[in-house]
């Protein structure tokens, strides 16, 4: 999780996304509170690694299951209790979209084009990785 001394703290996220008849589009999700869209995102767990703690994150927040992409399509921070967050970001493709997760009742999600989500996060990086999966998924022989 990171050392308190450093006050720096791993964490890894997905971008998830679903190509829909040719068109591509990005899952985003609020925060608990309600009041940002975000990516799901959480501490990276001692005995998974980042991109199986993405996908766990990814069932938790957003209710959706998938493939993880074991390439981190980039890195952005933030700063939160004191301390910061450095977060590895990997591509999610999403198999399944549950009516029902453990974070349902706290969280809404909405289905986006790459511009409408990469405009809705907060993080300059963020946006900058946002706006770049279309290359990506084309570079990963993706469609």
């Amino acid at each position: 999780m990171g050392s308190p001394l450093r006050n720096t703290y791993d964490q890894s996220a997905v971008v998830p996304f679903v190509l829909k008849d040719g068109a591509l589009e990005i899952l985003l999700i609020t925060n608990r509170s309600g009041k940002r869209w975000v990516i799901p995102k959480g501490f990276v767990e001692d005995d998974l690694t980042a991109q199986q703690s993405a996908a766990r994150e990814a069932y938790e927040e957003a209710g959706i299951k998938g493939k993880v992409y074991e390439e981190s399509i980039g890195e952005y921070r933030y700063r939160k209790w004191q301390g910061t967050l450095n977060v590895a970001v990997f591509l999610f493709e999403v198999h399944d979209v549950l009516e029902e997760w453990p974070e349902f009742h706290f969280r809404e999600r909405a289905w986006l084009s790459v511009d409408e989500a990469a405009e809705l996060v907060d993080e300059k990086a963020l946006k900058k990785i946002i706006r770049r999966v279309p290359k990506l998924i084309d570079t990963m022989s993706i469609r």
